[in-house]
């Protein structure tokens, strides 16, 4: 019995923090100012260094050039959990708690990237850039008038977190009909969270279901990760009111060390426990990605240049099936009534994940007022989830969702043009019924048939706002 509150305390540590790893994985919004203006829309219409994400190939026509933008993603989600218990009398009752905000930090997510365009018609352009992800860093309260918040079992925070996907890429236009582009990336940086689980036996014959007492509070870190990937990408302009983009994304497979420091529980067969050793492994898979577009394009009598992008993506998140840890000899020592000391065994989670779409419409029209040149951009954007409902935690919220992108230029002189976007991601909501819900609170032991408390039943709602400003030079 008490084995299993040891091999839980220890097993959870090192869960939680590659889950966080999971998370960060999961973009909320398309990325990049000008790209966001249109809807994310940006394969075929890709020209500027934007296209490092989108489509490699459009580099081609990025020329020497800089570029750098940064966004504030500010989301914000509720979560109200529910509950199943059987009483004495054997009903089956549901409980609700007090909802719960998350809340992300003011947080520039930045795009820098530099070109250079060479050869004797200037058909070669190189390109180096830092990008990151939109992802949400989200925060969620310890309490609740007072109580333990009931999300603490999947998340407080992540705060601390950092990552970035550094690249090298090249661009080639062998005639004004084609563009082919290639890059080689690398998914770089840190996780680190904060969570609270418990340590309560699932059989709970020693304590009751959530018993504060066995909480036990985490400080988690994954890293440093280095997961090497690639792009690449074609641009064909059958005439020149046509283009035709498709690119597509290699995946990131995540293989990173963690490091795991736990304040162990306050109940009394812990009084005199310790944790020996911190590290683990951590292995899962970020999805690869396809993009596809068709741009239209008409220059008017007035010089005014209309470009209108209907694009299609699809994430294959189906390879993200697990996650699977593997401790580097953790141990507990001198828990109460159980031998001392115990190695924690690899355990893995099961993800179940599934492929998604999204549907894009978006484009700009440049034209000039008085002095000067001006992009009106706008686009709409909509992204199936790729979380299973049994799935969804306040850790991995991720619904079907709704981007409108509201943004424009101004060029300043002939090389400078100065970028800005407004964006809202509009959601619904979902409800996971405790009896689907599939998220469990680990056990650990192999081969105990005890069933496993599910911890992410409740009723899920998200938004977010991305604002962004930038600007791009070319020479």
């Amino acid at each position: 019995m008490l084995s299993k509150t040891g091999r839980l305390l220890a097993c959870a540590a090192v869960l939680l923090s590659s889950t966080q790893a999971h998370a960060a994985g999961l973009y909320f919004s398309d990325r990049g100012v000008r790209p966001l203006g249109r809807g994310g829309a940006f394969v075929a219409g890709a020209d500027d260094l934007g296209a490092m994400w989108y489509n490699p190939a459009g580099l081609a026509d990025a020329g020497t050039s800089i570029l750098s933008d940064f966004s504030w993603l500010h989301f914000t989600s509720e979560y109200t959990r529910r509950s199943q218990a059987t009483d004495l009398n054997g009903t089956v009752r549901n409980y609700d708690y007090p909802t719960v905000n998350g809340t992300s930090p003011v947080l520039p997510i930045p795009t820098l990237g530099v070109s250079y365009a060479f050869g004797a018609k200037k058909e070669w352009t190189g390109a180096f850039g830092i990008l990151a992800p939109y992802t949400a860093i989200t925060s969620y309260p310890l309490t609740v008038n007072g109580q333990p918040a009931p999300s603490r079992y999947s998340l407080v925070s992540l705060d601390g977190s950092a990552l970035v996907v550094p690249g090298l890429y090249m661009a080639y236009k062998p005639i004004e009909e084609v563009r082919i582009g290639i890059g080689l990336q690398a998914l770089v940086g840190t996780f680190a969270s904060t969570e609270v689980f418990s340590a309560c036996p699932t059989d709970h014959l020693v304590c009751a279901p959530e018993d504060p007492t066995y909480d036990s509070f985490a400080q988690l870190k994954v890293g440093p990760i280095f997961a090497p990937s690639g792009n690449a990408g074609v641009t064909f302009v059958p005439e020149k009111h046509v283009r035709i983009g498709i690119s597509g994304q290699l995946p990131f497979t995540i293989n990173a060390p963690a490091t795991v420091k736990v304040r162990l529980p306050n109940a009394v067969v812990f009084d005199k426990a310790q944790q020996v050793g911190t590290d683990a492994h951590v292995r899962f898979k970020l999805p690869a990605v396809l993009r596809a577009g068709i741009e239209g394009r008409n220059e008017f009598a007035n010089k005014s240049l209309l470009r209108v992008e209907a694009a299609y993506v699809r994430e294959f998140w189906s390879a993200h099936d697990s996650i699977n840890i593997t401790p580097d000899n953790i141990t507990l020592v001198n828990i109460q009534g159980f031998p001392s000391p115990f190695g924690v065994a690899p355990i893995g989670l099961p993800r179940n994940f599934k492929d998604s779409n999204s549907f894009r419409l978006g484009g700009e029209y440049t034209l000039a007022v008085g002095s000067y040149v001006i992009d009106v951009r706008l686009g709409l954007n909509y992204e199936q989830s790729a979380v299973p409902n049994a799935y969804l935690s306040p850790l991995t919220i991720d619904l079907d969702k709704v981007t409108l992108g509201i943004g424009g230029g101004l060029h300043i002189g002939e090389h400078l043009r100065l970028d800005g976007v407004y964006a809202h991601v509009f959601t619904g909501s979902a409800t996971v019924s405790p009896s689907e819900a599939a998220v469990p609170r680990v056990n650990p032991v192999r081969g105990n048939p005890t069933p496993v408390d599910a911890i992410n039943g409740g009723a899920y709602a998200a938004r977010a706002d991305v604002l962004g400003v930038g600007l791009n030079y070319k020479f």
